[in-house]
């Protein structure tokens, strides 16, 4: 894309009749009041200098082009580009450079903002309330964690897949409580992390990092099961400890037709109404019934 600087009058140009990006009443009269101040506009918009109808439309920087003629500045410089866009082209730039933006570290944030001492530059400077809290309440002594190397993995699960990511999840997430699981994850199990996604990419020929989530997850509830170690000691017949076992490791499953599930809610309403089991507790009927069949001789 070829990118030229204009300078011209910002009533020249052409605002979006729809923009997505919104800037609250207050920070829009802050920015005014800032462009007033400086008597210029000093970041730049970008421009579409349509050929075809000599229309000059901003794609970025709505906003302050707007303020610049609300603080009554004759001139402004633009970043502009008379190459052939199409509509798509257009909104995609539009969207990118409202939604690709950076984070301030709000402990260098605070660091430079404590150091004006004036307090009109401070209000220039337009930090909203909300930050103004965030960095009343920083404590510094307390950032030594920032400087630990680690990675944060989001996973995002869209409506099609969700209950059935959330039923893998949740299977995942109990049998890692029987076993003692430690809930802070070492850096190298994120590199873990990212060759497991890598295999699955290659194996199955996708490229979606989502669809390779989902294969490992398959995976995962194909092979639960296996976990049995975490609670189990196969070599004595006792468990390693004395906290739950979930159920889809002895029965390699966490469901089972409705018929056979009809048999066992008959029978478990039998034993608690006898008194034979806590209503609380209805597994003690399973923990009844194996120790029958143990007991009957071979």
């Amino acid at each position: 894309m070829k990118v030229e600087i204009k300078t011209g009058d910002p009533r020249s140009l052409k605002l979006l009749e729809l923009n997505a990006r919104y800037m609250r009443h207050e920070q829009y009269q802050q920015l005014v009041n800032n462009l007033r101040r400086d008597e210029a506009l000093t970041s730049t918009p970008f421009v579409w200098h349509d050929v075809t109808t000599g229309d000059r439309i901003v794609l970025s920087g709505n906003h302050r082009t707007k303020a610049s003629i609300e603080a009554g500045i004759e001139e402004i410089t633009w970043l502009e580009t008379s190459d052939p866009l199409t509509e798509s082209q257009r909104l995609a730039i539009q969207i990118s450079h409202n939604s690709i933006a950076g984070e301030d570290d709000l402990s260098i944030l605070k660091t430079l903002y404590e150091k004006i001492d004036d307090l009109d530059l401070r209000q220039y400077a337009g930090i909203d309330d909300a930050t103004l809290e965030l960095l009343a309440d920083l404590d510094s002594p307390s950032l030594g964690e920032a400087n630990l190397s680690f990675q944060t993995l989001a996973i995002v699960f869209l409506p099609d897949d969700l209950k059935e990511a959330q039923d893998v999840l949740r299977d995942a997430l109990a049998l890692a409580s029987s076993s003692d699981a430690v809930w802070v994850a070492a850096l190298r199990q994120y590199d873990q992390t990212m060759a497991a996604l890598d295999l699955a990419s290659k194996s199955h020929d996708v490229t979606n990092v989502a669809t390779a989530f989902g294969l490992i997850l398959e995976s995962f509830k194909d092979h639960a099961s296996e976990l049995v170690d975490g609670w189990y000691d196969r070599d004595t017949g006792e468990p390693k400890h004395h906290g739950m076992a979930p159920l889809l490791t002895l029965f390699h499953t966490d469901a089972v037709p409705t018929k056979a599930a009809a048999v066992v809610e008959k029978a478990l309403q039998q034993a608690v109404a006898r008194g034979d089991v806590p209503a609380e507790h209805r597994y003690k009927a399973l923990e009844q019934w194996a120790q029958t069949y143990l007991d009957t001789p071979a």
